[in-house]
């Protein structure tokens, strides 16, 4: 059996990708057979918000640290045992956590979720890596260290933004000389992060970021979501996701020509920010009013279920379809056909598997016209909804990106 200490800049009830990507990491360890411990920072009374977390959940999550909100608290349940140390990162927080550490036997293994931003000090906390740096050079702490997001580019913002990519810089040196293990949630990672070794071998590792919407098995259910948005043999279109600005624009050019002159399409957008992009597109194409559906921000236990009530998912990315991509898992392990795009972070086995229909990114009237044929083949389909499970199973899930981190710790 491992012991496993994983550090973490938020924890449910905390609502973010990582917080949700370490619990299911630290649970899967953990039903494993192995020791867990997440050290995590305080959590801030009426900060749980709600995001797209079931609420079964969140009320779960929020009983279990009920008691975190005034103090820092050790919550003990019956797989992961959360410690609430490290308040706000500051050198004290630092101090007291590494203290409670050395009642740990030596070495101990520390997984670290590393995105910049999340450590606080307006993203710049120095102090926090050169803590872990001194855990890993004077205590012989094993660092291992995963890497959502590297740093800030240079040239997208304020003079201040490239002052904060400069010492996110000066971070990454300081945690690539500590980690004994390298993990990137995008193979793309590597190239960014290599010249920061200084001349140093360290392994990089791809460890993709899994599914965090349980997969509901309620064909009912389903069925009557279903005929909300599609009756009469229309095929339905789904896509999920934040909608950032990229992706607002794309479906804004996508979407009209897609459905132009197409009676027995119908459109489906789940997420934050559909129903803003969903008036958007009425407005500038009112043709669309009774195809086009938005649902806005759901419950995970809903957002399964309009999922699975999609023929296909429809899910383009800036920089390609990869491994970090959460809303395309989410599509692939529901078994869902994958219409999506590649670019410079796509890795080989999306192109090298068959499980997805791709195209270049960029090229929307390649997608429009890839989407419309795919529709067309039932053979196509039959297969793509026959191998997409398995493509996440085998590539993606929980249980694999568990049993890598157990194989390279023994």
């Amino acid at each position: 059996m491992a012991e496993w200490h994983v550090i973490t800049c938020e924890y449910p009830p905390q609502v973010g990708g990582v917080s949700d990507y370490t619990k299911l990491v630290a649970h899967g360890l953990a039903e494993a057979g192995d020791e867990v411990h997440v050290w995590g920072p305080r959590v801030a009374g009426g900060n749980e918000g709600k995001g797209q977390r079931a609420k079964g959940e969140e009320q779960r999550a929020k009983s279990e640290e009920k008691d975190s909100a005034s103090s820092p608290i050790t919550h003990h349940s019956s797989l992961v045992k959360v410690h609430r140390e490290f308040g706000r990162f500051r050198p004290g927080d630092l101090r007291r956590v590494g203290k409670q550490l050395d009642q740990f036997a030596a070495p101990r293994r520390l997984l670290v979720q590393w995105v910049p931003h999340g450590y606080g000090y307006r993203s710049m906390n120095l102090p926090f890596c050169f803590w872990l740096w001194r855990r890993a050079k004077l205590k012989g702490d094993r660092v291992e260290l995963m890497v959502h997001e590297p740093f800030l580019a240079f040239g997208e913002g304020s003079r201040k933004q490239d002052l904060a990519a400069v010492v996110h810089r000066l971070m990454i040196v300081l945690l690539l000389n500590a980690a004994s293990q390298i993990w990137i949630s995008t193979q793309e990672w590597e190239g960014l992060l290599r010249p920061f070794l200084l001349g140093r071998k360290k392994t990089f590792a791809w460890l993709p970021v899994p599914n965090n919407i349980p997969l509901v098995d309620d064909a009912e259910g389903i069925r009557q979501t279903r005929a909300k948005y599609a009756t009469n043999g229309t095929r339905l279109i789904g896509h999920f996701g934040a909608y950032s600005q990229y992706m607002s624009d794309t479906m804004l050019d996508l979407l009209p020509a897609l459905m132009n002159g197409e009676n027995d399409l119908a459109i489906l957008l789940v997420g934050k920010g559909s129903r803003e992009l969903g008036d958007r597109l009425m407005t500038v194409h009112p043709e669309l009013l009774g195809r086009l559906h938005a649902t806005g921000e759901l419950p995970a236990d809903d957002i399964s279920k309009h999922i699975s009530a999609c023929d296909v998912m429809l899910q383009p990315y800036q920089d390609g379809v990869s491994g970090r991509r959460t809303s395309v898992m989410t599509a692939l392990s529901h078994g869902r056909p994958v219409l999506t795009t590649t670019g410079k972070a796509t890795e080989g086995c999306w192109v090298e598997r068959r499980a997805v229909n791709v195209t270049i990114v960029g090229d929307v009237i390649a997608l429009r016209d890839s989407t419309t044929r795919l529709l067309a083949d039932a053979s196509e389909l039959n297969r793509l909804r026959g191998i997409s499970k398995a493509f996440y199973e085998d590539c993606f899930s929980l249980k694999h990106i568990v049993s890598t981190l157990r194989q390279t710790s023994s």
